[in-house]
């Protein structure tokens, strides 16, 4: 009695016979498979030049994804490099603050910018950079091994900017020494665009603007 093959039986014959289409090549041009793309039947040569098609399709679309992922990180390098020189030339101190908040504005677009630092040199101590923050606001920053994006949920370090009713979305970045656990400072972006920051978004360039911000601003601290 002949055994019954099911589908699963004939591929795995085929794989097992890769030479059976040269002993049979009558065959490609007999099968006949549906094909989605035409909507109709076609030979199996045919089926599958569409399946290589759809693949080379699918790989250009990840090429140009990665090429427009490419421009962007080299249009924000070029522009944090910018705003980097900028703190570089600042004359005084005191103008830092001011300095780095003007550039994150202009340079990256940033709707919104403020900052605050605790533990201040006395000179510095009456400014608005130094303007008294709550236990919650340094525990929080504290908290922050990573910058924090996402949805604007009436957050007190949001409330720093004067226009925070304004602010949908938000990203908190926190201002540390080199090398030191604790935090001396708030970073605080908004934007009225909900999506501008995502939790979804990557923050690696966030978190270099946060490294160099704190850096700047250690000449700040007692």
């Amino acid at each position: 009695m002949t055994a019954q093959l099911d589908s699963q039986s004939v591929a795995q014959y085929l794989l097992d016979h890769p030479h059976f289409f040269d002993a049979h090549a009558d065959l490609l041009a007999q099968v006949k498979l549906a094909s989605p793309v035409v909507g109709r039947a076609v030979s199996l040569q045919e089926r599958q030049m569409e399946v290589l098609r759809h693949k080379y399709h699918a790989l250009e679309l990840r090429l140009a994804e990665l090429v427009r992922i490419g421009h962007e990180n080299d249009e924000i390098a070029q522009k944090f490099q910018q705003w980097a020189r900028t703190l570089l030339l600042a004359r005084n101190d005191v103008d830092l603050p001011h300095v780095l908040i003007d550039g994150l504005q202009s340079i990256f677009s940033v709707p919104y910018a403020t900052l605050r630092l605790w533990g201040v040199a006395p000179d510095f101590a009456h400014t608005w950079f130094a303007a008294d923050v709550s236990d919650d606001a340094r525990l929080f920053a504290n908290g922050l091994n990573t910058p924090f994006c996402g949805r604007n949920n009436d957050f007190e370090v949001a409330a720093w900017i004067d226009e925070a009713q304004a602010i949908e979305s938000v990203a908190i970045l926190p201002l540390r020494s080199d090398g030191a656990t604790g935090t001396f400072g708030l970073l605080v972006l908004g934007s009225p665009d909900a999506s501008r920051f995502t939790s979804e978004m990557a923050t690696d360039f966030l978190a270099r603007i946060g490294d160099c911000a704190g850096a700047a601003m250690t000449c700040l601290l007692d």
